[in-house]
């Protein structure tokens, strides 16, 4: 699931009814407004989330890195969620080094490398695993810095090159994988956006249909170009496909375009190329920021129109997340992965999951649409897999048709749960 929440990242990941992944913030102070657009993504995850010992669970926040429109409302939802793995960067280690009072750090990512500086110190005083609610991974190598992270176990560093299937304690594998293709150790002194995890996620379900994420963070073209250079070197490009890409920063000009000295935007082919080589059947591409514009002014930040324009010419939809469904009230971007194969939830599969919700009462919130279509979400995960174990090869319901009748099957008749758990599969 993509949050609406303007120029920023919010991607929920639901591997199943217990696991649940967040990576990146964008949590506005506005979005708790009932006028606004923006979603308030903690109180969503707080009010949806798994329970465990009676308080909501989040298996694993991941920080690609630290900029305001990724982290934004972490301190908030450290307080409401037990949040049971971080995975981390060195990157805020090093910024912490040369500016010790956190200069040019908003309080979120320096409530982010605290709780994570805390977890490193547990780790090490477990001498292994601390448990949930204390475990870490450090992603990334540092070598010209020496941290408390550098002596953790094996188990709790990793890199590009590997993938991670086992979150917070959950063998997830065969359902999950995170590839990760960065930070590059080389760069760990670049600009802080050159330093953003960047991973492709393969989510698989149980027919073994799966779809496949790439997402680059904050990326811009010499680091992506080195990413799908390096894995196509090493003979691993099953990595670098994917079914939706998440516009790096935000729908930004500079993954495809590099400056000129004379000031002009120069477009780089190679990296289009790259997409386009790995993409599969009916990719997407979705942009997680302000609506786009209609034309770009000098100097302005993403969403970038001239970046959209080139990714439309590369798949058939260019998804944008505060425009999705209703530019007033956006709802969450959902995709899905189901014996259909993997694709984005449309708008009609999404309706009538949502009145299945509101008719059932399984959200806290009936009156708000956002709301339903959230708890919605997981029901159509669920319900498909119901579907699924009663239809027969030669089903031709429609897909509203099936979620309807999955939502039955899953609800076992008429005892239904009395809250929805999680959003998007």
């Amino acid at each position: 699931m993509f949050w609406p929440v303007g120029t920023g990242d919010s991607t929920t990941l639901v591997i199943d009814e217990d696991v649940v992944m967040q990576i990146d913030l964008h949590d506005m102070a506005k979005a708790d407004q009932d006028d606004t657009p923006e979603v308030p993504v903690v109180d969503e995850l707080a009010a949806s989330l798994p329970m465990v010992d009676g308080n909501p669970y989040l298996s694993v926040f991941a920080l690609t890195h630290a900029d305001k429109d990724h982290c934004l409302g972490f301190a908030d939802l450290l307080t409401k969620v037990t949040i049971g793995e971080l995975w981390a960067t060195p990157r805020l280690w090093r910024e912490y080094t040369d500016n010790p009072d956190g200069d040019g750090l908003c309080d979120d990512a320096r409530a982010f490398q605290e709780e994570a500086e805390r977890r490193v110190e547990a780790t090490r005083k477990a001498g292994g695993d601390p448990g949930s609610g204390n475990r870490i991974v450090v992603i990334g190598y540092d070598g010209e810095s020496e941290h408390a992270y550098n002596d953790l176990p094996s188990a709790y560093l990793s890199g590009p090159g590997h993938s991670i299937c086992v979150l917070d304690g959950h063998d997830c594998t065969g359902r999950f994988e995170a590839f990760i293709h960065a930070p590059f150790a080389a760069d760990a002194a670049a600009a802080r956006n050159e330093t953003s995890l960047a991973m492709q996620v393969t989510l698989t379900d149980e027919s073994g249909h799966a779809g496949k994420l790439l997402l680059f963070g904050d990326l811009a073209h010499d680091t992506i170009v080195k990413i799908f250079s390096f894995s196509e070197q090493h003979e691993r490009p099953q990595y670098l496909e994917w079914d939706v890409l998440l516009a790096p920063h935000h729908c930004s000009k500079y993954v495809m375009y590099l400056r000129s000295i004379e000031g002009d935007d120069v477009y780089q082919g190679d990296v289009m190329d790259f997409f386009q080589k790995h993409q599969r059947p009916n990719a997407v591409v979705i942009s997680s920021s302000a609506v786009l514009p209609e034309t770009d002014e000098p100097g302005n930040n993403p969403p970038h129109r001239k970046a959209a324009n080139r990714y439309k010419e590369l798949v058939d939809e260019l998804i944008n997340t505060m425009s999705w469904l209703d530019v007033n009230e956006p709802s969450p971007v959902v995709f899905g992965v189901t014996a259909d194969g993997a694709a984005i939830v449309r708008d009609e599969l999404v309706e009538v999951s949502a009145n299945a919700v509101l008719a059932a009462g399984l959200t806290k919130s009936a009156t708000r649409r956002l709301g339903r279509i959230a708890a919605a979400a997981t029901l159509v995960a669920r319900s498909a897999a119901a579907a699924r174990g009663t239809a027969a090869p030669s089903d031709q319901r429609t897909g509203p048709e099936r979620v309807q009748q999955g939502i039955a099957a899953d609800r076992g008749g008429e005892s239904a749960p009395r809250t929805a758990v999680g959003f998007g599969g």
